[in-house]
This record gives C-alpha cells, structure tokens and sequence, in this order.
C-alpha cells in the first residue's frame, strides 16, 4: 500500500505531545507499506481491533489505544490516505465519519 501524506504523519509524532507514539506509528507504516489489502475484511482480519467506519473509512488504534488514526483506503489503487491523526481523548471530540483531511 502506497501511504499518502506519511511526512505530515512522521511531523506530528515529533510533537512533543504526540512523541509517545513515534514508534508505534513507524511500525504501522512499516506493515501498511508491505500490505496489499483488497477489501476491509482483510485488512480486519491483520489488524482486529481496528474500526471500519465505511467501506473507505478505517480508525487504527495506536500505542495500545492511546492515540488514534483516521484513514481513507482506496483498495483497489491500494493508497492509504492518512485523514486525521490524535490522542484518544482527542478523537473523542471529533466525528470520525465525516472529520476531513488535515491540511
């Protein structure tokens, strides 16, 4: 998978209020690049826990739930584009169905 917008990704973690999950979102990079899902059930079945919001809409748990991940998958072109990234508490605030692309 092709991860659009992965610097604006790697910038945030190295925020000082997003440091803690620097390694845990290098690792998601790291798998996403060397996956090839085609539909939400295989990507459910890699990562279980995370919420499939529609059928281009995912939320990535991250660092053990402490920081979540909006993304928007194309399957078939198999890009991943990142929308939102923040702490849980954070995610809390916003609507994960219809927050859009950071800028």
């Amino acid at each position: 998978m092709r991860i659009i917008k992965e610097t604006t990704l790697t910038e945030y973690c190295n925020k000082s209020k997003y440091q803690q999950a620097k390694e845990s979102v290098k690792a998601w990079v790291y798998e996403v690049r060397f996956s090839t899902w085609s539909n939400a059930n295989e990507l459910k079945a890699k990562y279980g826990n995370a919420s499939i919001i529609s059928s281009k809409r995912v939320v990535f748990n991250i660092k053990g739930n402490e920081f979540r991940l909006i993304v928007d998958i194309e399957y078939k072109l198999k890009i991943v584009f990142v929308v939102w990234f923040g702490t849980h508490k954070e995610y809390d605030k916003i609507d994960a169905k219809t927050v859009s692309y950071e800028n």
